[in-house]
């Protein structure tokens, strides 16, 4: 394949930006053609996408897992609306993605130029920040302000746009190169004042039931470890949040697991959530407090007093009035540790027992619930028991991506983390269909020495499976164990609970996606026993192959979610 010489053109300079703020991937489909073809000439990798709503979940993922900011380029007019949807993900979930995207030439503005479109107004609903590059000069100082945009504060996606021809123009000498390297997240770090750190410490000591709920932003932070820490010296019971899964050790006997939406009968947090109800003070760190993380804002005591600490300000208060602690989760932690290890704990000795007696209580409960879905062999698997053969390559250091909606559920809900920090990956931010596949081969493009497992349903996975091809054609070996029940699942049930009927959308045609995969050249299987399951996923696994893995999954089974819970109940 012949690449393009190094210029000395705009496109070149971006180019030499995006090397200079460490990027090595660039999430593309050949354009901004001028910027690509000047990227691979200096060694940045294509990794070619075939959509547009894929390639922004890919550069989504690769972020996540990688502490780098992403790169994702595409067209302007239909490919950049392509882009909206990760990229609306990205800013809610916080996730830093530089989004590049041709600009019809600027002599073409508003004369109805091929594929033109008011892109500003297009990316301003769903980025934090958007530029339109007009002038060679200013090349340098755009990608800065680009990449100082999605690094800093509150993480999140961010655009520029690059007008065609301006990017086949020379770029002009530059006096004062700049050197600063901006492509890594956090950027920067700060936290709050002392007396507030002091403040909320003495709440804290002060306490009779406390509690922590973490969420994704412990993961934004890089603040498990201090998190893991703040639990053992203060003998803090956590509860994480969908995001937040894996910022704690789940087999701590402080930790209390995911809670949410998670309450309803055979979920762990049908038996944890008293814990929950009984606190007098509640530290929330790292989350938005949104609808799926405290169960219709219902799941927090009205009764106790809050600590929120969070990088963004407006989501301090914004659900609970809170004592502010503004600041990034890691220093803010770090220093609540530093503050609370001056003091004497002694007389939480006797809660502290209590606390893990009850939260021991809890797992066993739950495990005993969960015991006849995993032990019945009358029908088609559940999903339960796919989870149960997945539990043990935690152990072998397996990143396990889920896409949205129940596939998301069972793996937050049924997979036990033993590590701190581990990173299960999931589009929570606004949980579309679709992304868990390429959300996994983001994250194998940025570890790739590192086996990537997707969980998908067989609804999510017909928006995503064109990418079977990328995975091969780029080598991006990810196991996808696909759950086919047949159904929408929640669509489904959903309806089914609201209106007492759902609609026909809701039942699919048979598709033999094991095919599907062979067809793109991926290893596939189709298996509907445990013992088949379990022995795919090694010969997958063992294999860095790119993978497809079809189980037929039972068309009736839903996550313990709070929504079902009178229907559970009642069966």
């Amino acid at each position: 394949m012949k690449h393009a010489a190094i210029t000395d053109s705009v496109a070149d300079r971006i180019a030499q930006a995006l090397v200079r703020h460490g990027v090595e991937v660039i999430f593309a489909q050949s354009l901004p053609s001028a910027v690509i073809l000047a990227a691979e000439a200096h060694g940045i990798r294509q990794i070619a996408y075939r959509q547009e709503n894929m390639g922004g979940a890919m550069a989504d993922g690769y972020a996540r897992v990688s502490g780098k900011v992403s790169v994702v380029a595409a067209q302007n007019g239909p490919a950049a609306t392509l882009l909206v949807p990760p990229l609306a993900e990205a800013l809610k979930a916080s996730i830093p993605v530089v989004a590049l995207v041709q600009d019809v030439e600027r002599n073409q503005t508003d004369k109805n130029a091929f594929q033109d479109i008011d892109q500003i107004t297009l990316f301003q609903s769903c980025t934090k920040w958007v530029r339109r590059l007009n002038v060679a000069e200013r090349v340098d100082d755009y990608i800065d302000a680009a990449f100082t945009a999605a690094a800093s504060g509150r993480a999140g996606p961010v655009a520029l746009l690059l007008p065609a021809d301006l990017l086949r123009c020379p770029a002009p000498k530059i006096d004062k190169p700049r050197t600063a390297c901006l492509g890594y997240w956090p950027l920067d770090r700060f936290r709050p004042s002392d007396d507030l750190i002091q403040t909320a410490a003495d709440t804290i000591a002060e306490a009779r039931t406390p509690v922590v709920l973490a969420g994704g932003g412990i993961h934004a932070g890089g603040a498990a470890a201090a998190l893991a820490h703040l639990q053992e010296i203060a003998s803090l019971p956590v509860f994480t949040t969908n995001m937040g899964k894996g910022v704690v050790d789940e087999f701590h006997p402080l930790s209390a697991g995911v809670l949410g939406s998670l309450t309803g009968p055979r979920s762990l947090g049908f038996y944890s959530r008293h814990l929950m109800n009984e606190a007098d003070l509640v530290i929330l760190a790292g989350t938005r407090t949104n609808q799926n993380g405290t169960d219709n804002w219902q799941q927090i005591p009205s009764s106790a007093k809050i600590i929120h600490i969070d990088i963004d300000p407006g989501e301090i208060g914004r659900n609970y009035e809170a004592l502010r602690l503004h600041g990034d989760a890691r220093e803010t932690l770090t220093a609540l540790c530093e503050t609370l290890s001056k003091r004497d704990f002694l007389r939480r000795s006797m809660p502290r027992l209590n606390y893990e007696e009850r939260i021991a209580g809890f797992w066993a409960e739950y495990d005993e619930a969960r015991r006849p879905v995993l032990d019945d062999r009358s029908g088609a698997m559940r999903p339960e028991r796919v989870m149960q053969e997945l539990q043990p390559w935690l152990d072998h250091d397996v990143t396990v991506v889920a896409d949205a909606s129940y596939s998301s559920m069972w793996v937050v809900g049924q997979l036990r983390c033993r590590k701190v920090g581990t990173r299960f990956i999931t589009p929570r931010g606004l949980a579309g269909l679709g992304w868990g596949l390429p959300l996994a081969m983001g994250a194998k493009a940025a570890h790739p020495d590192k086996p990537v497992v997707a969980i998908v349903g067989d609804g999510g996975f017909a928006h995503s499976w064109a990418e079977l091809e990328t995975m091969i054609r780029m080598q991006l070996p990810v196991t996808v164990v696909l759950l086919n029940n047949g159904v929408l699942g929640f669509q489904k049930d959903a309806e089914t609970v609201k209106f007492g009927r759902y609609t026909t959308a809701c039942h699919f045609a048979p598709v033999d996606h094991a095919a599907v995969a062979s067809a793109c050249g991926c290893r596939s299987a189709t298996v509907d026993n445990a013992a088949d399951l379990s022995e795919q996923l090694r010969l997958s696994i063992e294999s860095g192959k790119p993978s497809l893995i079809e189980v037929i999954t039972d068309h009736d089974a839903h996550p313990p979610l709070s929504l079902f819970a009178a229907m559970d109940q009642a069966a």
